[in-house]
């Protein structure tokens, strides 16, 4: 079965001793809930360039199923699944279920605004490139809000919920038409 791709963003702000999206999946590791055979890119620069460089040559290696990027969205308070990626008028859209994979989680939810930044690009960039080359990988981007003490179990929870729904086997994985 091929392989899941999870990366995470370094920090990029001064004020930042660590990314978000990187603490969640070091939490996941440290509790053995990366599925198996799942390829980790931790600290991808916050770059517009470096960023889908790094995580496009991941995939021509790694030839995943899924890529799942995280990066943090400090002004959430939930996981929020990318529904979208956008430069200026176009458009592309992940062709996973997002329903199903947010279906009984507690703190998730589908997002129609993956933002302006690096987070935003990265994911238009690899949905454009997955589209150009006919992959049969499928791509999503999840943000994730700060994790404190209150929030911490619900996200690593959600997001292992996640992970694995998109581990199942592909004829369980529903996607949705373009």
């Amino acid at each position: 079965m091929a392989p899941l791709l999870v990366t995470s963003f370094a920090p990029w702000r001064a004020h930042q001793p660590s990314n978000a999206s990187d603490d969640l999946i070091g939490l996941l590791q440290s509790k053995n809930q990366i599925p198996a055979d799942t390829v980790l890119i931790r600290h991808l620069p916050v770059h517009f360039q470096l960023a889908p460089c790094q995580v496009i040559s991941a995939m021509v290696k790694v030839r995943p199923r899924v890529v799942v990027c995280c990066g943090m969205a400090e002004q959430r308070s939930l996981l929020t699944l990318e529904k979208y990626g956008r430069q200026e008028d176009h458009v592309y859209q992940t062709h996973l279920n997002l329903t199903q994979l947010y279906t009984g989680t507690r703190w998730t939810k589908i997002s129609d605004d993956a933002g302006t930044y690096v987070c935003n690009h990265l994911y238009y960039q690899l949905l454009a490139y997955i589209q150009k080359h006919r992959w049969p990988i499928q791509c999503l981007f999840v943000h994730v809000p700060p994790i404190t003490k209150h929030n911490r179990e619900f996200l690593v929870y959600d997001f292992a919920l996640i992970l694995s729904r998109l581990k199942a086997p592909a004829k369980q994985l529903e996607l949705t038409a373009a």
